[in-house]
């Protein structure tokens, strides 16, 4: 489940951990609105931290992403 992911804590984190982590939170995200869905679950916050969570993780890959890119063309 997405618990309060602190950026400070994924920065923290390689982009290896972080792919990991966002594919098992991407599998939660299926897993809980399945529940709501089938009626096992009523709360629908969860749905909205892991929302909120993937994209905490998509935004810092993509600002490490651009940070190599930016640091590979200054060398050159």
């Amino acid at each position: 489940m997405a618990e309060a992911y602190k950026i400070a804590d994924l920065r923290a984190k390689s982009p290896d951990e972080l792919k990991a982590l966002l594919v098992q939170l991407k599998r939660d995200q299926i897993n809980q609105r399945f529940a709501v869905a089938t009626g096992q679950s009523e709360q629908t916050s969860p749905i909205k931290q892991t929302r909120r969570a993937v994209a905490r993780i998509k935004t810092l890959l993509n600002e490490m992403k651009l940070k190599a890119e930016a640091k590979a063309s200054a060398k050159s």
